[in-house]
């Protein structure tokens, strides 16, 4: 037999073996498939990602976008885990699905911390509540901190949502959804001017302390600064370049900053015009004026002497080759500590250290 035809039989056996595995595994295929379902479940509810994690402050992004629709960016939403307690600021669209994504349970979610009442930054809110009542088997509302007014948007929601509280307690009963444990409550606080900052949580180390920005005329809407064993991260909300901003991030190991890029924006604009769609033209104008643009991000951080800058409720969105460069442009010229955020961007900030760990880019 010559060598062409060894090789040729060869490569028919080959050939024969994968179509042979091939058919195995068409015929074993729902066999598989809930083998997969089974194990995926046990490692999801034995491997809990808050355990795995080192003691200090973690920071994630669930959604590092704004309100309109993006591939990479849902809805502005941010997880923080300090030591054994998983908290959010705010609850943007698909955020805590996003979040199970990441690997952490929706019932492990010990609170809530709104910085302000925009649509975009609440809209997720009654899923939040709702899978981690029915994850986590609570016996007490979800606390949902914030300025005054949050008592009005967790009524809402506690409305909206009465009947889901007594259909899924009937279906499931004590065990799974014990109906002390539905819907929220609120945690309302004064808002202190912009060069004092209030104290909204102190318990097991952790201090979360609410201070006044500008996102006028929107009001109130207020900044988060947290500090767990000598590590810090302080998450803006929503607002304009501002001194309470610098001054309460002066020496922060991470700044998580809202941005708008300006030019794109007006860029936006003049299409709307020349479609001739006013109202269109006029909202993107209109938004210009109460946001911050990357540069000035970047010249607060730079000012602050903040450990690394990472940017989220990211505006426009950036699904178009090329548009990261064009959002962050003359960025570069003031920093280089930063990260532009996606859904999935992670930080780790060991306890009583100086590490600054980015852990992971996206989901």
């Amino acid at each position: 037999m010559s060598e062409r035809e060894q090789t040729m039989k060869k490569l028919v056996a080959a050939i024969l073996v994968v179509i042979g595995l091939l058919a195995i595994l068409l015929y074993k295929r729902v066999d598989i498939v809930l083998g997969l379902y089974s194990a995926g479940i046990e490692r999801a509810i034995t491997n809990t990602k808050i355990a795995a994690l080192e003691d200090g402050l973690h920071i994630a992004l669930c959604g590092a976008g704004g309100p309109m629709p993006s591939v990479t960016r849902s809805g502005p939403c941010v997880a923080v885990v300090a030591g054994s307690k998983l908290f959010l600021v705010d609850t943007g669209a698909n955020g805590v699905r996003n979040l199970g994504r990441m690997g952490y349970d929706p019932g492990a979610i010990s609170g809530v911390f709104l910085t302000h009442f925009h649509s975009d930054h609440i809209d997720g809110l009654g899923e939040v509540a709702t899978l981690r009542w029915a994850a986590g088997n609570h016996s007490a509302p979800l606390p949902v901190y914030g300025p005054e007014g949050v008592s009005v948007v967790v009524d809402g929601f506690n409305t909206a949502y009465s009947h889901d509280f007594i259909y899924r307690h009937d279906h499931h009963g004590d065990s799974v959804t014990p109906i002390s444990g539905k819907g929220m409550q609120a945690i309302s606080f004064a808002v202190a001017d912009q060069n004092q900052s209030s104290i909204v949580y102190n318990e097991d180390g952790l201090k979360v302390e609410m201070f006044a920005v500008n996102h006028f005329p929107i009001d109130p809407a207020v900044a988060y600064l947290f500090s767990y064993k000598g590590r810090t991260a302080l998450i803006s909300g929503d607002t304009t370049k501002i001194a309470s901003v610098e001054k309460f991030a002066i020496d922060v190991d991470l700044l998580v900053h809202e941005a708008l890029a300006a030019h794109m924006l007006e860029a936006m604009n003049r299409g709307a015009t020349a479609a001739g769609h006013e109202p269109r033209a006029k909202m993107f104008d209109d938004v210009l004026n109460y946001h911050a643009t990357p540069v000035e991000v970047a010249e607060i951080a730079r000012t602050a002497n903040v450990g690394h800058l990472l940017y989220y409720h990211v505006v426009p969105p950036l699904d178009l080759p090329g548009s990261e460069a064009v959002w962050l442009q003359g960025v570069d010229k003031i920093l280089n500590n930063y990260t532009l955020g996606r859904d999935g961007t992670s930080f780790s900030l060991p306890a009583n250290s100086e590490e600054i760990i980015h852990t992971k880019m996206g989901l």
